[in-house]
């Protein structure tokens, strides 16, 4: 085993000093070994074993969970008073969902802004999902750095509403969590490959090794290619997740786990809106007449980078019943995005066209949007330059203790923890002498293989940022009555952040600095008349700092966090058999002291003068209505996302101004996904995406239309093999999937493909 992990290490090329944890990890495994397998022996702990690997193939078989880990430990969905979507692996099988991105837009809710590589932006209730606070791997934070995908998902779990008791920073709108698949004790294997138009191919092996009675090492690996993703961008990528588990569902059980994710993929910046006098034509403001994966940028363009981590984690269970559970992981993440801005061909002045010149003269928005009054084939754009180079360095070590025990006539089930966490970032100037000069192009002649020398670029570091962050937490949950139960949590944050940004003085850095300490706060209570039905009402806080973005400049680094609350009611009912579950929910989240420019230029701090909320309703329905028919739906209703107070000086109902519906909130979305099984061996499926009508960010004035897309699926089985084909985006719709002020990103236009899988 320490040979297999140390030559995967070097295999990957780590740094010097993460290349001692993965043989660290090898060497715990190794010496751990026979004294685990003593300890199953002598606690005859087989039984906890079969029901631990019960419970972990449910998503492979079921688009309904009952329990998650998303809320510090596991637990039942029932017993926690928030709203939980959960995508499973079979959802993710059956939709052919490759990415993070592509499993979340089947939760409702979820907007995309318009971001610079990698699930940056996230929207869900109104707000935004910070980059650095609300994406997480197995309750541990993942940077925003890389397009990840799900060859080693389990399940994808989405938290709805303010969730920084739990994870500290961030988590104003919710958080997201990508469960790794384990190893178990049990010899089970799979290969997937998957052919598409776009001359698409992506292979994934899935090999799980029983190496002890109460030990199993699980290897999943990828390679994905493709000259199109549906919407411009090319694919190449591949990785392998590696992870050994021995004394599964003893006293003590240990797992050492490796992922490497490398991707060299296209990059697709986007397209600018389509205005006539300031005010949307056509499909308020798409190129309408655009094939959805029609490409502008470069051929050089690309967003390289990825991810390469290693995780160990040790769970003692003690004879009471308690259970403490430390995880450690240390990371190195990249990206190298070179990208074009595409944008109408300007005219100055003079009346002479030329890409020197600024685009279009007026508000921040005019300037970023492309004004036409027609679209032809002849209008020439232009290619501007967004690189984005960075990486970041990430340790990160919590420990959870939970428990249930009596007390004072009272059932109670604890949650306590600490947790650590240092992250050190770099970002990258990236400058040509002389200037690379990009070629323009036209809307007739998409594709068109231009390109520059992306290598005369040479780099230097523009700004770093060193931060640390440490919080500690206690929840418990109390059954006050039959049926009634009160959940109360508080957590203490300190966060540290340093912040450097080169210039051109003697000094050559600019140095600041802050640091915030913050209690948050969460209480809910749940009434459990039956086994089938679960009734809650909740509140919870969150925050935001202003390092959110890796970067203080000299207001923020003297502004405080933001606050924020949600207030949730809602249900989760099953169905007599429990098939099937319906989750209901109406929320009401605001943000209380938004972060706005002083209009004074000689103030020294940003106002926390700002406030917004949103209110709405949340469905989903998941489950078997019969042995054939298979559902699951997930719907978000939000009537209500309004700005009360907007930025000093701006005007009321426009932009960012009061009573200003706040961007990337449409009024209704959500997916629904069925299939059926028309005999024992051959099942169809199909579905709908929808969202209603929304703004790009900052509200510019215009919009992006409501839109539908549609799915299928027909799959036959014959033992042990499987072959699948998928139609997404039937009808080749063109939409704007993410969203900016200048520009949008189209979704992926119709794609064919054809999956054969293999279980032995």
């Amino acid at each position: 085993m320490e040979v297999l992990l140390g030559t995967v290490s070097h295999a990957l090329k780590f740094k010097q000093p993460f290349t001692l944890l993965p043989i660290a990890a090898a060497v715990i495994a190794v010496s751990t070994s026979s004294w685990a397998q003593t300890t199953a022996t002598a606690e005859k702990t087989l039984k906890p074993v079969v029901v631990v690997e019960k419970a972990e193939a449910i998503g492979k078989n079921s688009l309904q969970v009952t329990d998650t880990s998303i809320g510090k430990g596991k637990q039942a969905l029932r017993d926690i008073p928030q709203s939980i979507t959960v995508v499973t692996e079979k959802l993710i099988d059956d939709r052919n969902l490759d990415t993070l991105k592509e499993a979340l837009h089947q939760t409702a809710g979820i907007t995309f802004l318009a971001a610079e590589g990698g699930e940056e932006d996230i929207r869900l209730r109104g707000f935004s999902l910070a980059a650095t606070g609300d994406i997480f791997v197995d309750g541990m934070r993942d940077p925003a750095f890389y397009d990840r995908d799900t060859f080693n998902n389990d399940r994808i779990e989405l938290l709805r509403g303010s969730a920084s008791m739990l994870f500290g920073r961030g988590s104003t709108g919710g958080a997201v969590n990508q469960v790794s698949k384990p190893a178990r004790a049990i010899d089970e294997h799979s290969v997937d490959v998957t052919l598409g138009n776009h001359n698409y191919k992506r292979i994934v092996g899935d090999f799980n090794i029983q190496t002890g009675e109460n030990a199993g090492l699980r290897i999943n690996a990828m390679a994905t290619n493709a000259d199109n993703n549906g919407s411009g961008s090319s694919i190449d990528k591949k990785g392998m997740a590696l992870t050994y588990r021995l004394g599964i569902g003893t006293k003590d059980e240990f797992s050492a786990s490796l992922y490497y994710l490398d991707n060299k993929n296209g990059m697709n910046y986007g397209l600018p809106w389509i205005l006539a006098k300031g005010a949307p034509v056509a499909e308020t403001g798409l190129m309408t007449n655009l094939d959805p994966s029609a490409y502008y940028g470069m051929a050089s363009d690309g967003n390289a980078g990825g991810a390469k981590n290693v995780t160990l984690s040790h769970t003692h269970r003690f004879d009471d019943g308690g259970e403490l559970k430390t995880i450690a992981r240390h990371g190195d993440y990249e990206r190298d995005q070179r990208a074009s801005t595409i944008r109408r061909q300007p005219v100055n002045a003079e009346n002479k066209t030329s890409c020197a010149t600024p685009f279009v003269s007026g508000t921040s928005g005019a300037r970023q949007a492309a004004v036409f009054n027609s679209v032809i084939d002849a209008q020439v754009l232009c290619r501007g330059t967004n690189n984005k180079i960075q990486d970041m360095t990430t340790t990160y070590v919590q420990s959870d203790y939970s428990k249930k025990f009596e007390a004072a006539g009272m059932k109670h089930e604890l949650l306590a923890g600490i947790d650590y966490a240092h992250e050190k970032f770099n970002n990258y100037n990236a400058t040509a002498t002389p200037a690379l000069v990009k070629a323009t192009t036209r809307v007739g002649t998409p594709n068109d293989g231009a390109s520059v020398d992306e290598s005369k670029r040479v780099l230097s570091v523009g700004r770093s940022f060193d931060a640390t962050a440490a919080g500690v937490y206690v929840q418990d949950l109390v059954q006050v009555a039959p049926g009634w139960k009160v959940l109360g949590g508080l957590r203490l944050d300190n966060f540290k952040g340093k912040y450097k940004a080169a210039t051109s003085t003697a000094t050559a850095a600019a140095y600041n600095e802050r640091s915030d300490t913050l209690l948050s706060k969460r209480f809910g209570v749940l009434y459990q008349p039956s086994a089938t039905s679960s009734f809650h009402a909740s509140y919870g806080t969150s925050f935001n700092t202003s390092g959110d973005t890796y970067q203080y400049d000299n207001q923020t680094a003297n502004t405080p966090p933001e606050g924020s609350e949600n207030f949730e009611i809602g249900a989760k009912i099953d169905s007599a058999d429990k098939r099937f579950t319906t989750r209901l929910a109406a929320f009401y989240a605001v943000k209380k002291n938004e972060r706005n420019r002083d209009p004074d230029s000689a103030a020294t701090q940003n106002l926390l003068s700002g406030k917004r909320h949103s209110a709405g309703i949340e469905v989903d329905v998941t489950g078997r209505l019969t042995n054939e028919l298979e559902v699951f739906g997930s719907y978000a209703f939000t009537p209500i996302a309004k700005i009360d107070v907007g930025a000093p000086g701006s005007v009321a109902g426009v932009g960012e101004g009061a009573g200003t519906r706040s961007s990337l909130t449409p009024k209704h979305s959500g997916t629904v996904w069925a299939t059926y099984k028309i005999t024992p061996q051959f099942r169809v499926g199909a579905g709908l995406n929808f969202r209603s009508e929304q703004t790009p960010n900052r509200n510019p004035g215009w919009s992006a239309a409501s839109f539908a897309t549609a799915d299928l699926m027909a799959e036959y089985t014959y033992d042990r093999y499987t072959i699948k084909a998928n139609v997404s985006n039937v009808t080749n719709k063109l939409y704007a999937d993410g969203l900016y002020t200048g520009h949008y990103i189209p979704g992926a236009g119709r794609i064919y493909q054809v999956t054969a899988s293999v279980k032995f």
